[in-house]
């Protein structure tokens, strides 16, 4: 049975541990339960905030003025086969990163580098969660949800799940509660082809090659530790929602405009990381930008400061308040507007306030 509380302080909740008191908490372990706390909710006409690992949450001081429904279910089961994929469906509410570790060690490779990202499954197809070259739109076959609209459960496929750039249908819209995933992912020892740079320097390899499952993993942890992007209750910098910032994509225009932007501040030869994307556009790098804007890892507004490990990570080290680092945000990104003419876009949902 679902176990109702009041007045939950919400910081306890989140890897930020920032955020005032839900009026209502209901603790949720089976889907009958999930689904039911929502709908009561509803039928209260109350607001309702579905929580899960709170990794990719920033919630208001003033806390949430409704229900939040804490996502417990576990569960993880091969369904069938998809071509030569293997298809796994795993409730909403187990922890990714457990569940990265097991099909490493099953020998089920597609999400591997996505290692050490934390949260829950249910948040993956809401974020579109990527990193080190491997996004979960590329195993998702289908996502099972609670539409609160039509008031009944449906099953989403990958096109209809609309995803783009750490984005889908899901995220900014309420209307869909996510209950179970279903990842489609290759049965063998070896990696996908290592597509991201960085993590093939690590593994000293070339782009495109493959390595063991479990070589692409430690390698992606070690990475993502010496940024302070796996959490650790001895580490500060770890106190965060991970990137606050997503990598722009810029239309040609927009980057006409950062490349002069460049050479006015930086020199004629300057260069900037820069990535061809589909319709003639380019992603660019929110940490170089930020870095380059007069943000040095460390720098603080108050209480809040900036990883001293990575300049895209915003970090409560023990004392601030939500609206210590929405004022550092806003900070940040205004100074790399004035410096490049780029906008900047958080990553983590606001719940309560705005940027």
């Amino acid at each position: 049975m679902a176990v109702f509380a009041e007045e939950v302080n919400l910081a306890g909740y989140t890897t930020l541990r920032l955020g005032g008191p839900a009026r209502r908490f209901v603790e949720a372990t089976t889907e009958a339960e999930l689904v039911a706390a929502v709908r009561e909710a509803d039928d209260r006409g109350e607001p309702v905030l579905v929580l899960g690992g709170g990794s990719n949450l920033v919630v208001s001081d003033d806390g949430f003025p409704g229900t939040v429904v804490h996502a417990g279910t576990r569960g993880a089961e091969r369904t069938g086969a998809d071509g030569d994929r293997v298809l796994v469906r795993v409730q909403a509410g187990e922890e990714w990163d457990a569940f990265v570790a097991r099909c490493v060690s099953d020998g089920l490779a597609g999400i591997e580098c996505l290692s050490g990202v934390p949260g829950r499954v249910g948040a993956t197809p809401i974020q579109n969660v990527g990193a080190y070259g491997q996004d979960v739109s590329e195993t998702i076959v289908e996502v099972r949800a609670y539409d609160r609209r039509a008031r009944a459960c449906v099953t989403l496929d990958r096109d209809a799940c609309r995803f783009t750039y750490r984005h889908s249908v899901f995220k900014g819209d309420d209307r869909y509660l996510v209950l179970d995933v279903t990842y489609a992912l290759h049965e063998t020892e070896r990696s996908q082809p290592i597509a991201y740079a960085e993590l093939a320097r690590r593994l000293g390899v070339q782009p495109g090659e493959r390595v063991s499952l479990k070589e692409a993993r430690d390698a992606v942890l070690e990475l993502r530790r010496g940024k302070g992007m796996v959490l650790d209750a001895a580490d500060p910098d770890t106190r965060s929602a991970g990137s606050f910032f997503t990598n722009p994509i810029l239309e040609p225009a927009q980057l006409s405009v950062l490349e002069r932007r460049v050479a006015e501040r930086l020199g004629p030869d300057a260069v900037f990381p820069r990535y061809p994307e589909a319709g003639g556009r380019t992603k660019t790098s929110a940490a170089w930008l930020i870095d380059k804007a007069g943000f040095a890892k460390g720098h603080a507004r108050g209480p809040a400061r900036i990883s001293t490990k990575h300049t895209l990570a915003l970090t409560n080290p023990g004392e601030a308040r939500t609206a210590d680092l929405l004022a550092l945000a806003r900070e940040v990104r205004a100074g790399v507007r004035e410096a490049f003419g780029v906008e900047l876009v958080n990553e983590p949902v606001l719940v309560g306030v705005t940027l």
